[in-house]
């Protein structure tokens, strides 16, 4: 039997304020597996990007372990957690952040010349990904000459370039209107599927909840597990 990706166990997590500690996480746990796509819904300010953060290792939990791929984060160094952050982790926003000035392959390529990768093979795993995600066509296309729906899908290939272990999104369809963000997410799911990323998406789009394996709603620090009305692709 497979084990968890991503493992939290009893996060907690709570932010100091004028006014004295505001605790947006209350002992969660969760686990995702390979190859699964867990949802995870609530308003804003309910913890979900504190979530994200923690289990992208951007911060600290302020108690609980965090394991990714079976290690526990909790006692590494910051080099340890960058390490892990280049190598295991992809991680997609609302907004795309590419560089204005790259084309759509040298974005997509960017952090693998960061994490040391070639240029030659850094630019040959960008293609290969782009192609997968349908815009084998727009290689060389910069961020400007590119719809929404196609910059976001760059910035899917760009989380998935360094073939990382655990995949995290906030918002990715956001900033999308419908049709186009159902196009976004359908590659994104079905690249989770064929490479086996297990995948965290923070989402308002009750929709596209709908076609994840399984979704949890933040509530009062707490996660509570949602019927999801599975459809698959």
């Amino acid at each position: 039997m497979s084990k968890p990706v991503f493992s939290a166990r009893g996060v907690t997590r709570t932010y100091q304020t004028g006014t004295g500690g505001l605790t947006v996480l209350k002992g969660v746990d969760l686990d995702v597996m390979p190859g699964e796509v867990v949802g995870l819904i609530g308003p804003s300010g309910s913890g979900k990007s504190s979530l994200l953060h923690a289990a992208g290792l951007l911060e600290h939990p302020t108690s609980g372990a965090i394991q990714i791929d079976g290690v526990d984060v909790g006692g590494l160094g910051e080099r340890a957690r960058t390490h892990i952050r280049l190598n295991s982790i992809g991680f997609v926003y609302q907004f795309h952040h590419l560089l204005p000035e790259f084309d759509a392959r040298d974005n997509v390529a960017l952090p693998l010349r960061i994490a040391g990768v070639k240029q030659a093979d850094a630019r040959a795993r960008a293609e290969e990904v782009l192609t997968q995600l349908g815009l084998g066509e727009r290689l060389t296309h910069q961020p400007g000459q590119l719809s929404g729906g196609e910059q976001q899908r760059v910035a899917v290939a760009r989380a998935l370039a360094n073939r990382p272990r655990l995949l995290l999104a906030d918002e990715p369809t956001g900033n999308l209107d419908p049709a186009t963000s159902q196009t976004v997410f359908e590659a994104l799911h079905a690249l989770v599927k064929e490479t086996g990323v297990a995948a965290l998406i923070a989402t308002h789009n009750m929709e596209l909840a709908g076609h994840m394996d399984r979704v949890f709603a933040l509530k009062d620090g707490h996660l509570e597990e949602r019927p999801a009305e599975s459809h698959e692709y």
